[in-house]
């Protein structure tokens, strides 16, 4: 077994959007006078774990089905034979397990012995996580391959991960963190959106519906330009209503880039040519929950 591959396949460029939420979701909660770094340490870790657990179903799924057999970016190892469909089933085998045992280790950490029900809850919530980055390609019913992948990114990596993640720390839900959850929630949609914008062709002669493939190359730009736009908004919404301080707009820093994105995105011609705009809208969003965490505790 050579690891090299099983790094590769884990695609560590998505992790850094992967944790945005949970970053979000720490920072918001420090600013109201609860942290623990232990909950947050392990928390990034669950995350991490589900995040690489998509990534191996989604190399296994497509590579199964035949989708990644002419796909443009980076490689993928099941299609290209370099990991065989069993070993990879076992990398995801192993990969879930560990990510329950980090998450049930999580929940005791936060919720002790004394929340029972709570406790059943998150742990429902990282039961459904698994199942979701799994059935994401994997099997007939692969929900990545009807248009509803745009959904499971939103809820996962935006709501669950932000209002959760602040949950383990506060025991209590402020409703206006709704709004910067939105944000995440959006602007990694963004990422999803982008990359079906890529591989439109190819998935159009392989018969994985995106939500792309359904509404055309020219939708798919303008709802592209909604993500973000609206993402900003919500930000912008959340730090107005809880305002007390300059720095609470630092976020914005973070956006400058996706206006950059968003001209490259109006004036493309070429959909090959937005494979290198992923890793540039992914660190953004990285940036933004940093920055927007950053600028509600400083």
């Amino acid at each position: 077994m050579d690891v090299k591959n099983y790094i590769e396949a884990a695609r560590l460029r998505t992790l850094p959007l992967s944790v945005s939420g949970i970053i979000v979701g720490s920072f918001l909660a420090a600013s109201q006078g609860f942290f623990n770094w232990i909950v947050c340490v392990l928390a990034l870790l669950t995350t991490i774990g589900f995040q690489v657990l998509s990534n191996f179903a989604n190399d296994y799924g497509d590579g199964i089905k035949g989708t990644d057999d002419h796909r443009t970016g980076e490689k993928r190892l099941v299609a290209s034979g370099v990991i065989t469909p069993k070993q990879m089933k076992r990398a995801m085998i192993f990969t879930a397990v560990i990510t329950l045992i980090v998450a049930l280790l999580l929940i005791y950490v936060a919720f002790g012995k004394d929340s029972f029900d709570l406790s059943l809850l998150f742990l429902g919530l990282g039961v459904a996580s698994i199942v979701a980055a799994i059935k994401y390609t994997v099997g007939k019913t692969a929900y990545g391959y009807s248009g509803f992948g745009d959904v499971f990114v939103f809820v996962f990596f935006g709501l669950l991960s932000v209002i959760g993640s602040n949950f383990l720390f506060t025991k209590e839900i402020d409703f206006t963190i709704f709004l910067p959850a939105f944000s995440i929630g959006l602007l990694s949609t963004s990422v999803l959106n982008l990359n079906n914008m890529r591989d439109r062709e190819n998935d159009q002669k392989t018969n994985k519906n995106t939500l792309v493939v359904k509404i055309g190359a020219e939708f798919a730009k303008y709802y592209h330009y909604f993500l973000i736009v609206t993402a900003f908004l919500f930000a912008f919404l959340y730090t107005a209503i809880h305002y007390y301080q300059p720095q609470q707009f630092l976020f914005v820093i973070a956006f400058i880039p996706l206006i950059k994105h968003l001209i490259f995105v109006l004036k493309n011609t070429n959909e090959g040519d937005l494979d290198g705009e992923l890793k540039k809208v992914a660190l953004s969003t990285f940036f933004f929950g940093i920055l927007f965490g950053l600028g509600h505790v400083l």
